[in-house]
């Protein structure tokens, strides 16, 4: 059963294009903000910081309204750690790693393939028909990628460092896709926000043993602005974030909205150029244009498939 009563669907109905623009402007922000807290702290302490901060924001809210959550499963507590781990903490020090070698608006644009893998990922696992739809899409984005991948702020693109920064970043894509499919079976135990709860605070557990003494050096030195990043980081792509997506999704299919996420690095992408004047060449706007085209060739798959149904 919904937990959204009929006042709070008329609610969200009428303010449903706000509630949809906040987290693709947050999500999009994310990735030059990351480029900014990566300036002082390494990938793996910019990770714990933001996701322990998240942790403690999930598990504030858990305090303050915990019936509107779904009953903890012990059986449950493995999955739930290893959907975390993966999904989100690897997720994580995949992109802040990438993030070190290339452009905020080539690892957004990589990791906007998350809608293409877990339709690969759909048909291997979930044995999801293979249409002519996707057979073009997929390997239009996935040619996007490769000329992305050569358009970053390296002087040599082909260096050992700028192409394993490209390829953490499509391993973000491909975890960040499979969290998606091994949730699934979960999700039929618990509501889409309990899950992503509990998998942030399972999966982070995964972070302690990377704790050491560079995050409290790294952390004591940090300026305003790497604080800021952190912060932002943490509250607005995160938690406002998903819990204002998982809002939408009570009353909107994921078909529905989710042509809103094609827009996140056009717009990544701008916010770089002001901040961190990254060049936008040709080669990259091509790049990019494959990757929104094999999107929406496959969106529009999924939206056929629902109708269907």
């Amino acid at each position: 059963m919904s937990s959204v009563t009929n006042h709070s669907k008329v609610f969200i109905k009428k303010y449903i294009p706000f509630l949809i623009l906040f987290p693709i402007i947050f999500w999009a922000f994310a990735f030059p903000f990351i480029k900014i807290g990566l300036e002082e702290l390494s990938p793996i302490n910019l990770t714990i910081l933001r996701l322990f901060t998240t942790c403690a924001i999930f598990l504030l809210i858990i305090m303050i309204i915990p019936k509107k959550f779904s009953p903890l499963h012990k059986k449950d507590i493995i999955p739930l750690f290893l959907l975390g781990f993966l999904g989100i903490v690897i997720y994580h020090l995949g992109l802040n790693y990438g993030e070190v070698y290339i452009s905020a608006s080539a690892a957004s644009l990589i990791i906007a393939t998350i809608p293409i893998f877990t339709v690969i990922f759909a048909t291997m696992f979930l044995k999801e028909k293979l249409t002519k739809k996707i057979m073009i899409g997929v390997p239009l984005s996935l040619s996007g990628v490769i000329l992305i991948s050569l358009t970053g702020t390296s002087a040599d693109p082909f260096e050992i460092t700028y192409i394993s920064a490209a390829v953490a970043v499509l391993i973000s894509a491909l975890v960040g896709a499979g969290y998606t499919i091994a949730g699934k079976k979960l999700l039929e135990r618990y509501s889409a926000l309990s899950l992503t709860i509990y998998a942030f605070l399972f999966g982070c557990l995964g972070l302690l043993p990377f704790l050491s003494p560079s995050l409290v050096i790294e952390t004591a030195s940090l300026t305003w602005r790497s604080w800021g990043a952190v912060l932002f980081l943490a509250v607005f792509p995160t938690v406002i974030g998903y819990i204002l997506w998982y809002v939408v999704l009570e009353v909107k299919t994921a078909s529905e909205i989710s042509v809103s996420l094609y827009f996140i690095p056009v717009l990544s992408t701008i916010i770089s150029y002001f901040l961190f004047d990254e060049k936008i060449t040709w080669l990259f706007l091509i790049g990019g244009a494959l990757v929104i085209l094999g999107l929406i060739i496959v969106n529009t798959h999924q939206a056929a498939m629902k109708t269907k149904e």
